[in-house]
């Protein structure tokens, strides 16, 4: 197992443009993949892209549990894309709460594409090129942000609405419940069910 260093939000890994990876097949990217895997397991984050562990390839690892609240009812299971390409297939926006590891114990409310064309090749030579909708075209979009050295809070549209994690125990805010379709408070008792730990990537 090998850990690697986290790189923090303000470190000009996370600013810079990642670089295309010549050889998806190499040695060098199926150790840079493990050690990703490794170290996003050990953070427990959902994903991972090289510039976080000051590498500027363009390499992303995660994973999609299922989820009840984010309307995931089959799970993605562990996935590595080299040089990934994203294209948006509507104009529809969804609001969602994002983590991320770069950016530790805070959430905000991030505005995305609903679904996305994936055009990738993997570690082992496979083409990639399908499909994503819903949370894992979420996960997809901010992974592949940081390789072009993207963090989430640039995403957002109202900063109010970044917030500490350990905060959200009192509910999101009123804005937020809008944002995101929800019933005001009042209507709907308790936040236990809309609320949950967010995911880091």
């Amino acid at each position: 197992m090998s850990i690697l260093k986290i790189a923090r939000m303000g470190h000009p890994i996370l600013r810079r443009v990642a670089d295309p990876v010549p050889d998806p097949t190499s040695a060098g990217v199926a150790v840079l993949v493990q050690s990703m895997v490794d170290t996003m397991e050990d953070a427990d984050g959902t994903g991972l892209a090289a510039p976080q562990v000051h590498v500027p390839a363009r390499v992303v690892v995660y994973r999609v549990d299922p989820s009840e609240r984010r309307g995931v009812s089959e799970g993605v299971p562990l996935t590595a894309l080299v040089n990934p390409v994203l294209t948006p297939l509507t104009d529809e926006i969804a609001y969602d709460w994002e983590g991320c590891l770069s950016v530790p114990g805070l959430v905000g409310l991030v505005p995305r594409v609903t679904r996305i064309r994936l055009e990738a090749e993997t570690p082992e030579g496979e083409r990639i090129k399908r499909e994503v909708e819903g949370f894992h075209a979420r996960v997809l979009q901010h992974e592949c942000d940081h390789l072009d050295g993207i963090l989430y809070p640039q995403r957002m549209d109202d900063l109010s609405l970044l917030l500490f994690a350990d905060e959200m125990r009192h509910g999101p805010p009123e804005k937020a419940r809008r944002l995101m379709g929800l019933a005001p408070r009042s209507e709907s008792g308790s936040d236990a069910d809309e609320v949950e730990e967010e995911d880091a990537a």
